[in-house]
């Protein structure tokens, strides 16, 4: 039996180039100098007769290591050139092109990898989000045209059904937390050949769990690969919680697991004021029973997406107070921070729904809410599936240099 310390054999908490938004919490990003190897015989045999050029020296490469991406299966890497700018290097364009992004998207219509918990958190808080658009309409229009009729039924079993499907989605996100890869792993075979031209192409062996239709009964990582040796721990089966020295000793210090930890807590919360907004329970509540079990855990739970959005924010930042633009994550949070605060002031305005005017920026906010998160969910789908990101970084070529 591996020892509970196994799990974090390898970690990145004092490798050298590591970073993080917040010092009292773990590492969130890395960046390791890729070492190139030379590409087999029949490759050499055939580029031999290839005379190098003094200048097209092949650029600099790094792998990225970045906590987000390892709990969504995601090998990142940079370059410090454009692989299709340079000719002394064949590789796939930088995720950031139209080229690669119209790809992204077309697979969100061709691949279905369901055995994947990240694809699986993104499809079904896409689910959702739909639902609660739709509910959106069923709350905002009547309010904004009278002369509209919606069934009251219409409102609430959206509004159960849609809490139903999130908090579905936030118990998978735990799950992807608590299952992130458990050793350095980064998707990327980096070779150069005899003539000095770098090839950049996906490896396969990783042992994301992703990547495993078995994982979710009863897959065991040391079957991805037969190098595992280095990391006792590997050979730890799918995890549905960790044990305490886990959570005591990594878990409540990662950024991504109290964001997903937060997510859940709301979720369940707002669970409550999805069950409610049934009509037999929510037309027979009185006014302060209405205050305390229809629109505070609204408040509460939607609190605790604000919490979520903001860590997920921060998470993929260079500081905590540093923007990250550049990294899908962050957009992720953004849409999902604006949809918590639409919720959450929902809840908030429901106090004072007798008020003129305040039921319609009540059912407003939800519905700006809703359409807010269907975006970072739609997003999240894209990056879902997507699992070798690549851009152009300047700075690797420096790493290098000072790596040499």
């Amino acid at each position: 039996m591996p020892r509970a310390h196994d799990h974090f054999h390898g970690r990145h908490y004092n490798a050298e180039r590591t970073t993080g938004p917040v010092k009292a919490l773990n590492p969130t990003k890395r960046y390791l100098v890729a070492d190139k190897k030379t590409l087999n015989a029949e490759s050499d045999a055939g580029n031999a007769g290839k005379e190098s050029r003094p200048g097209d020296k092949s650029p600099g490469v790094a792998y990225v290591w970045r906590s987000r991406d390892n709990r969504k299966g995601r090998h990142a890497l940079a370059i410090s050139v454009d692989p299709h700018k340079h000719e002394a290097t064949k590789g796939p364009r930088p995720s950031n092109t139209y080229h690669q992004t119209l790809r992204g998207i077309l697979k969100m219509f061709v691949r279905y990898p369901v055995w994947d918990v990240s694809y699986d958190v993104a499809f079904v808080f896409t689910i959702g989000s739909i639902i609660w658009v739709i509910n959106g309409f069923y709350s905002w229009l009547p309010v904004l045209n009278p002369s509209t009729k919606v069934s009251d039924w219409a409102g609430g079993l959206t509004a159960f059904i849609g809490a139903t499907v999130f908090e579905f989605g936030s118990i998978l996100l735990m799950l992807e937390a608590v299952n992130e890869n458990r050793s350095d792993c980064f998707g990327w075979a980096v070779e150069e050949s005899v003539d000095g031209m770098l090839h950049l192409t996906h490896a396969h062996n990783c042992k994301h769990a992703h990547a495993q239709k078995g994982t979710f009964v009863k897959q065991s990582s040391k079957s991805l690969g037969n190098d595992t040796a280095e990391s006792p721990g590997n050979d730890r089966m799918w995890s549905w919680w960790p044990t305490w020295y886990e959570l005591r000793t990594h878990y409540f210090f990662d950024i991504g697991f109290l964001a997903c930890s937060s997510q859940t807590f709301g979720a369940t919360v707002f669970w409550i004021s999805g069950f409610t907004a049934l009509p037999p329970i929510l037309n027979n509540l009185s006014t302060p029973a209405e205050n305390g079990v229809y629109w505070l855990p609204q408040v509460i739970g939607g609190t605790g997406f604000i919490v979520s959005s903001i860590l997920f924010m921060v998470e993929v930042q260079p500081r905590w107070y540093i923007p990250a633009p550049g990294v899908l994550g962050w957009h992720i949070g953004l849409w999902n921070l604006i949809g918590a605060i639409g919720f959450t002031l929902c809840g908030a305005l429901g106090f004072g729904i007798t008020h003129p005017g305040v039921e319609y920026a009540l059912t407003l906010s939800t519905f700006i809410g809703s359409w807010a998160f269907l975006i970072g969910s739609v997003i999240q789908w894209y990056e879902s599936l997507n699992k070798y990101p690549i851009w152009v970084d300047q700075k690797i070529e420096r790493l290098g240099q000072r790596k040499s």
